[in-house]
């Protein structure tokens, strides 16, 4: 068993710690503050390389492993989830579809420019009525005449309406046969006439990624867009959400490691009865507490990240590892802001925005509650 990051690993980890902090730090308040979706730090991504990474290079990719792209965006939601989410939903659902199941001609039509941050795609999923049930899609995909005549619409889609929004891959009902639907999942690009978008604000979390509403009023796409066999759109999304999953799971991991750090570094500045806070037993627990978990969750992760590098089943341990992640950055987060006392309450101090942040990870991506039933049944339960 060897723990130990291999020198192209610690390189990533060590360049998007230094991006994190020089270019993203001091401008996400601002940007959470105003909801402001950042381009320039999205284009910043895709000069590093990190869009796409795990491609290889014909298609515009850096060939790493899984684990230097969860590396990555561990280290962005280290300082802040919004940029974190933006990489995350754009390679693992955006990206990793069209990788995965796409033709040559849809991948080489697609990849390369979702890789160079001029361009972002996303994954058409979620629906007003369709949350955890994704089956419960309404969505529907007639095909007549080579074309695909799409009815419906899709919500809480990240990366689906930005400036620079390039596409989705939707989850439709293509037919239904005793009374049996039968789902596939089109690519649909988002100049296509009856497609339109919106942008969703009002968030209390992930306020600077860019989140949709995906309307299809007879949209209209050619046959060809078709990702995948026709009838495997079910099969398509369950193995996108495994992959998803351990991003999530980073941003979780990333969210958890800052918010620790904070909490550290204010118990040690901050004195009360002449000393130091973390000088407490109370507050000194709390901290050795927070450390264990987050090298537990951290261990979890890269586990399952070791496991899809090495081409073995690792659904499991995706699912565990969202689970675990999301789980611990709120009880992180929770406690962090424990220590700041009034302070972690105030928007001046950053803590704040991680614990808002960290909500979202026990729903988005499949609830906590939804990993501990396909948890259990790779338990054979």
């Amino acid at each position: 068993m060897d723990f130990s990051l291999t020198e192209e690993q610690e390189l990533i980890k060590n360049t998007v710690r230094e991006f994190a902090e020089k270019d993203v730090q001091p401008v996400i308040k601002q940007l959470d503050e105003d909801e402001e979706f950042s381009l320039p730090l999205v284009r910043k991504l895709g000069e590093l390389g990190l869009f796409g990474m795990f491609l290889p290079e014909r298609y515009g990719g850096q060939g790493t492993d899984i684990l230097s792209y969860i590396i990555a965006v561990e280290e962005l939601a280290r300082v802040d989830s919004s940029i974190a989410a933006t990489l995350a939903a754009h390679n693992s659902l955006g990206i990793g579809p069209i990788y995965y199941y796409g033709t040559e001609q849809q991948k080489n039509k697609y990849l390369p420019k979702l890789c160079t941050g001029e361009a972002l795609w996303s994954f058409g999923l979620t629906e007003p009525d369709a949350g955890s049930d994704s089956r419960g899609t309404k969505t529907k995909g007639l095909l007549e005449n080579g074309k695909w005549h799409i009815n419906g619409s899709k919500i809480f889609i990240t990366n689906g309406a930005s400036s620079i929004s390039l596409g989705s891959t939707v989850q439709l009902v293509s037919d239904i046969k005793n009374n049996e639907k039968e789902y596939s999942t089109i690519i649909v690009e988002n100049d296509t006439p009856g497609f339109s978008s919106k942008e969703m604000h009002g968030k209390m979390m992930w306020r600077a990624s860019n989140t949709a509403e995906l309307y299809f009023d007879n949209c209209i796409v050619p046959e060809e867009n078709l990702l995948g066999e026709r009838g495997d759109g079910s099969r398509i999304m369950l193995s996108t959400l495994d992959n998803g999953r351990l991003s999530i799971a980073a941003i979780g991991l990333g969210l958890a490691q800052g918010a620790f750090e904070m909490a550290l570094k204010y118990s040690q500045e901050r004195k009360q009865f002449d000393r130091p806070i973390s000088k407490f037993q109370a507050i000194a627990f709390k901290l050795a507490d927070m450390a264990t978990k987050i090298e537990a969750a951290r261990n979890m992760l890269y586990k399952a990240c070791w496991l899809k590098d090495t081409n073995q089943p690792f659904a499991k341990e995706a699912a565990m590892s969202k689970l675990y992640c999301s789980e611990i950055a709120k009880e992180v987060a929770d406690e962090a802001v424990q220590i700041h006392g009034g302070y972690g309450l105030m928007k001046e101090y950053d803590v704040e925005r991680f614990y808002r942040d960290q909500r979202l990870l026990q729903i988005g991506e499949g609830t906590s509650e939804i990993q501990r039933i396909v948890i259990s049944r790779h338990l054979g339960l």
